[in-house]
């Protein structure tokens, strides 16, 4: 599994203005709408339920939202640099800047699992964390992610 098999080109934005947390998964919402035509609403009813069982800041100005919904038909992936920090309740306490939220099948166990792990593999490269802090373009976002994928495969 590479992070292109899950995260399309579409799913990847920058956004600024985001206060809040519950805005952040509104805002997710609507991308998923967008991009993997899931139901807005579900989504981010799914990601706050998820969230309620703990935070899923996990350090270093990163977040992984990830959540199960009923009418997925494969694990997905979604892409934010924020460009206001927004505390997210991080394990370290640090705003976030960077959130990949993940959105799978209910019954997705293993597939589900191996995919926040890619995720969290290379969201843990401060090398990748460097580049798609250093870039606001959508498309050039969606290369620093896939292109190391693509890289390590060959």
């Amino acid at each position: 599994m590479q992070l292109a098999d899950i995260l399309q080109q579409g799913a990847v934005k920058m956004l600024g203005g985001c206060t809040s947390k519950k805005r952040l998964f509104h805002d997710l919402g609507a991308m998923a709408e967008q991009s993997y035509h899931m139901p807005s609403a579900d989504v981010i009813d799914a990601l706050i339920e998820r969230e309620g069982l703990g935070p899923t800041g996990v350090g270093h100005g990163i977040a992984l939202p990830h959540a199960r919904l009923a009418d997925v038909d494969r694990v997905r992936g979604l892409f934010l640099r924020l460009e206001k920090p927004l505390n997210f309740d991080s394990v370290d306490r640090q705003p976030v800047d960077l959130v990949f939220a993940l959105l799978a099948p209910e019954e997705a166990g293993v597939e589900h699992l191996r995919a926040l792990a890619l995720v969290s593999r290379t969201m843990r490269n401060p090398d990748i964390c460097a580049k798609l802090r250093a870039n606001s373009d959508p498309a050039t976002l969606y290369t620093i992610l896939t292109e190391n994928q693509a890289t390590q495969a060959a």
